[in-house]
């Protein structure tokens, strides 16, 4: 079978597209045949070293849907040919994957694979950011930047559903359009406008009740200037790399600021708490209360070009790799 692997940590260069022997599941494990993968930065950050995979080579990917191909012992309530998706499994880079059982998702008959691919990690993550790390309401104003991304756009839609008022970040005219389709109220684009006082204006110098973050170094201390007394600074992502040093006292004489930096494993650490967020997202994506924007599909062979998009910012939506042949 083939598979993208990273032998060397590096840039997109590092993805090798190669054969490797195809894995056999084991005790309530499954062998997935992928349909489709999902790109998310998370993926860069494990080919370039900022995280660190298990071992070296490794397959890269954290997100996919597909049909199960085989069941190992143990595993009763799936069958080959049931239709699946997954997130924060590493290795969907690949045309066959070892999964367990409980962390499938079937995916509903409402559902095609390349949505099921394209939802499963963003979808979970603007669940959570909305519902869990802060749960938003009708009385809260949030701030989401890079707003026409994959997450972004899903988060403002999560935040819009939840009764919240959005106002958005983007880095062209065109993807300000996005973010306000999305439904952001107010976008800023933040190569013409600093974001930090024009939020403060928008909100009348009170700030926002939770800013949600995935950029990291170059929007980390003026997203804290955003905030209103007791406000939430929720820092999911590093795109633009780790934030410096700092001291938290400052977060006191900011406003007595809270910040956290979640992941999507500790949201879905239990199989009732995947199956509500999973089950949540598709609810939405069948009814149209949420919408999927997909940049482009790439042949599994050109992962390498879908991380060089992605982290030179060239996108407007989600990538996917096509893996089956």
């Amino acid at each position: 079978m083939k598979a993208v692997r990273v032998h060397e940590h590096g840039g997109p260069e590092a993805l090798v597209y190669e054969e490797v022997e195809r894995p056999r599941p084991g005790r309530g494990e499954t062998l997935v045949k992928l349909a489709f993968s999902g790109v998310n930065f998370l993926d860069t950050q494990y080919r370039s070293g900022r995280a660190k995979p298990p071992q070296l080579p490794f397959t890269d990917g954290f997100e996919g849907a597909g049909t199960v191909a085989e069941v190992g012992d143990g595993v009763s309530d799936l069958n080959p040919g049931d239709r699946v998706a997954y997130a924060m499994i590493i290795g969907t880079y690949a045309e066959y994957a070892i999964v367990p059982a409980s962390r499938l998702v079937p995916v509903p008959a409402s559902i095609d694979l390349q949505t099921a691919a394209a939802a499963m990690l963003q979808g979970m993550t603007a669940h959570y950011l909305t519902h869990s790390t802060y749960p938003l309401g009708p009385a809260d104003t949030v701030l989401v930047h890079a707003a026409a991304g994959g997450v972004g756009a899903l988060i403002v839609q999560a935040a819009r559903l939840r009764g919240a008022t959005v106002l958005a970040t983007a880095g062209s005219d065109e993807k300000a359009a996005i973010a306000r389709a999305a439904g952001a109220s107010e976008v800023i684009n933040y190569t013409q406008q600093d974001f930090e006082p024009e939020v403060r204006r928008l909100t009348n110098g009170r700030g926002v009740d939770v800013v949600y973050d995935a950029i990291g170094r170059t929007t980390f201390d003026k997203s804290l200037g955003c905030l209103r007394p007791r406000g939430y600074m929720v820092m999911f992502g590093m795109a633009s790399g780790p934030v410096p040093p700092f001291d938290p006292a400052s977060l006191g004489t900011r406003g007595s600021l809270f910040l956290t930096r979640p992941g999507l494993n500790q949201y879905i650490a239990t199989r009732e708490e995947l199956l509500l967020r999973a089950h949540a997202v598709f609810d939405w994506l069948s009814s149209g209360a949420m919408k999927l924007r997909l940049d482009r599909v790439l042949p599994l062979a050109q992962a390498a070009d879908a991380h060089r998009a992605l982290e030179g910012r060239q996108t407007a939506g989600k990538i996917l790799l096509a893996v089956e042949r």
